[in-house]
Formats: C-alpha cells, structure tokens, sequence
C-alpha cells in the first residue's frame, strides 16, 4: 500500500468549471445516431418522436449539458436541407466518411433540437466549411433562431416548428486541418473571418462562436488562429485529442484484450492532454491573457480497433474498467484546468469509440464510462479549487502518477474525485484541507478488474458503490483499491 497526501484549499479558487466541460458528441457515425439514439416513431423500442426513451433518460440522470453534432468529419459534407421537410422525401447521400453507407436524413435539424430538448442540454452545431457555402451556414442559423418573418423562418414553419430555437454554440468548421479540407492555418483563419462574419444574431439569440483549433500538437496552427482570429471574432478555438494506446493509428489496440503494460501505455498517453492544455493555453494566453478566448476540448476519448465482425467504419468498441480510468484523469485534467477550458466533449455518446451507452435491439448498456460521468457530475458550475497531490509512480516499463485528483466547492460543499491508476496496489490517501471544516464525508466507488466490462448479458458487472472515508476537522483519510475511481462529498 502506497501513502499519499493530497493539499486542497477550498478558498484559492482556481476557476469555475462550466457545465459544458461534462459535454458529450453525437456524430452521424456506425449506429450513434441509427440504431442508437434514433429507432424512428414506428419502432417497438419505446421512444418520443422516434428518440429512444431509455437513452433520452440515462442521459438526463447524468446532467449532460451540451450535445455536439452532426459531426465530425460528417459535418463539413453535411447539407442541412437535406434533413428538414417530410421524411419520405428527403435526400439520400452516402456517408463517405464513416463506412460509406446510406445516409437517409430522417434525423435532421428538427429531430436533433427534439432530442435536446428531451435531454434538457444546450445544442451546439457543427457547421460546414469544408464543403458548403456562406450562404448556407447563414440561412442555417436564420432557419433555427428567428423569430419574425423570413424565408427561413417561414420555412421552419411550414416544416412545423412556430417558434425558433435557441442556439448558444456554434462551431465553424470542424478539422479543418484534415478531413474539413485540409487547409492551412492561414487560410483557414481567413475562411472563418469571412464565415462568422454572416453568421448573424437574431431574436435575441447570441451566438458563441467556435473556430477550428488544433490537432492535438500542432502548436502552430493556435498561433496563427489567435494571431489572426483572436478574441475579436470568436469565443473559442477547439482542441482534438485521442488517447490510442499503442500510438500506431493503423494498429491502435483491442479495447477489451491488453495486458498491463499496454494499460500503464494508454493512461500515460491520456495524461499527454494535461501537457497540450497547458502549451496550447500560453500560445493564447500572449493574445488573451484575460482568457476572454475558451479552450473546447470539443473530440476526446479512447481510440482503439473496432470490435472484431463489426464494420470497420463504424468505429464500435467495447469499454472496461480502463475506460473509466482514462475518463476519471480526463475530467480532473480539465477542471484543474478550468480557468481555459470551458467546455469538452467525449466521442461518442451511443455505440461508437468511448461511448456512455451500448444498444443491441431493444436492449441498452451503461458503460464504466457512464458510470465516471455520473459520480462527476456534482462539478458541474463549481468552483475549480487548488489541489495537490503528493503522488507516488505507479507502472513497470512505462511510469505514471498513481493518484489523479480534482476538487470543487459549491454551495458549502468540496466535492473530490480521485483516480487510483495503479493496477496492483491500493492507496492509503489523506486528504489535507484548508479553509474547509469537514464534519462528515459520504462516497462512491467504481472499481474492478481493469478488463471487466458491462455488456448485454451481464449489464450491471461494474456499478457505482458506496464508499467509506473517514473524517477529522482538517483531513480525511480514504483507502483507495487499485483500478478504481472514487467520488467524496465532504461537507
């Protein structure tokens, strides 16, 4: 058993960690959104204007606050008109991104902001640059949030909605170093400029604006997008990063087959994003030293091979005890860096890479992964408070921090939320607190072998418990088991 000591001041608040930073994403890819969010009204699946009721639920149990969609790399070839009017006569495409199936377009503008709705979630829309126009990214955004009399708003109504959405966050483009048209940076900042420029408000809806940000290290292009967008133009700039655990895109590793050494390999690899966020963050600090320009850290997660006899393209994998390990370190990495990040969006909600939810049929699995939002979900609209952890190693070849930790304070309360990284020791952790007087402590605990997984024959393998802590005026103390991720309410 390692002992470890973790230094919290509940009063140097650090910043405030935005709902948004438990955001998720919602890509037209494999089954995400057929045959996973959306079964259509006909189906014998229970659901509300075809959005699968049991989804819709477990994503209001969770808090989730925001939704990305259509894409991805979906979004920059996707048209919106093709998604609005009678089903039956919708267009078809094929989706040349992700299996090159058929695309349908019976889940369009309107089914989408349903489904935020249901969730009670913001939308925020992923526009296209790579492949469509100005003007229609403007008739886009006139189509959704006015209110009076217009083309598109008369449009809307003829399509059924009276009353126009609201619509906070915008992203303009996506990838756009890649799959949204392989665009330098330069050109790219010129292209949103000219974008964001007729992306207008209406009817009292104001737009937070999101450019295209960085693949993962790319320092350059955030240089060139602050230099050139900056916080003139746009609230947020966008940051992709994916945790592959062999670092070998064509050979990424099995999602639910690893041995230790690959794990310590995937979680040192997912704590790589600490060091972008801190990089990327004094990049914009020289233009913005007010940090008026967010960090959205709108595609992260998992990254592994899909699931043998399962479409390539459809990007399925299973998701263990290691996955809520990866999710645990990620969270804590963003509400430690909460003053920059303000929001983050784990790929992907339904069947697809790190996803909460698995479908077969009328059946529904919560994955470890669900479960981490759940026990984290108390942070958000807290106040990021300074933690320390006086941390041991943990790991054989490869070497990483034992313990990951993040803490907040609202309405009176320190909520702390720890990951034991280390497969094969427990942890003895005391918690010293200052400017906290503790008096009672309750938790919860997620833990198990690291490859157990919840699957549809046995849903409910690994779920939250509860989890004892003791507590003195100015420390707690907990025993922390190997592979597991544990949640304290201190009041």
């Amino acid at each position: 058993m390692k002992n470890i000591k973790v230094y919290i001041n509940a009063a140097d608040k650090r910043g405030h960690i935005n709902k948004e930073i438990y955001g998720h994403f919602a890509e037209h890819l494999g089954r995400c959104i057929y045959d996973g969010i959306y079964v259509g009204e006909n189906s014998d699946i229970p659901n509300v204007r075809g959005i699968r009721s049991d989804i819709a639920e477990a994503f209001r149990k969770i808090k989730m606050p925001v939704l990305r969609w259509p894409g991805g790399c979906f979004a920059d070839e996707y048209h919106w008109k093709d998604g609005i009017g009678e089903k039956s006569s919708r267009k078809k495409m094929i989706n040349t991104n992700w299996g090159h199936v058929t695309e349908d377009n019976s889940f369009g503008t309107h089914e989408y902001f349903d489904l935020c709705e249901q969730i009670g979630c913001e939308p925020y829309l992923a526009g296209n640059v790579g492949s469509g126009s100005v003007a229609e990214l403007a008739e886009w955004i006139e189509y959704i949030t006015f209110d009076d009399v217009s083309p598109m708003a008369d449009l809307r109504r003829k399509n059924g909605r009276e009353k126009a959405w609201r619509l906070k966050y915008l992203g303009i483009g996506n990838e756009n170093w890649g799959c949204g048209g392989n665009m330098r940076p330069e050109y790219y900042a010129d292209e949103y400029r000219r974008y964001q420029s007729f992306c207008k408000n209406f009817s009292g809806n104001e737009l937070y604006k999101i450019a295209c940000g960085p693949n993962a290290d790319d320092y350059n292009w955030t240089d060139v997008i602050m230099k050139n967008i900056g916080k003139w133009h746009t609230k947020g700039i966008s940051l992709h990063y994916y945790t592959v655990p062999t670092g070998d895109w064509s050979k990424k590793g099995s999602a639910r087959s690893f041995d230790s050494e690959e794990y310590y390999s995937t979680i040192s690899k997912t704590l790589y994003i600490d060091e972008l966020i801190t990089r990327h963050s004094h990049i914009m600090d020289r233009y913005d030293y007010e940090k008026e320009v967010a960090l959205i850290v709108d595609e992260w997660g998992c990254w592994y091979d899909v699931e043998e006899g399962t479409n390539p393209g459809f990007l399925y994998q299973q998701n263990t005890m290691r996955d809520a390990v990866v999710a645990a370190c990620n969270l804590n990495i963003f509400n430690r860096h909460a003053d920059r990040v303000k929001m983050a969006n784990l790929a992907q909600a339904v069947n697809v890479l790190q996803s909460l939810v698995l479908t077969e049929g009328e059946k529904m699995v919560l994955t470890p992964t669900y479960h981490v939002f759940d026990m984290y979900k108390e942070h958000q609209e807290s106040d990021a408070v300074y933690c320390f952890v006086d941390n041991a190693e943990a790991g054989d070849k490869t070497k990483i921090p034992m313990i990951s930790c993040s803490a907040s304070v609202k309405d009176g309360k320190l909520l702390v939320t720890i990951a034991n990284c280390s497969l094969d020791e427990e942890a003895e952790v005391s918690f010293a607190l200052n400017g906290f007087n503790a008096s009672a402590v309750s938790g919860n605990i997620l833990t198990g072998d690291v490859h157990d997984l919840n699957d549809f024959d046995d849903p409910h393998k690994v779920m939250i418990k509860n989890f004892v802590a003791t507590v003195s005026e100015d420390s707690v103390k907990a025993v922390i088991p190997a592979c597991a991720v544990v949640s304290l309410w201190i009041e």
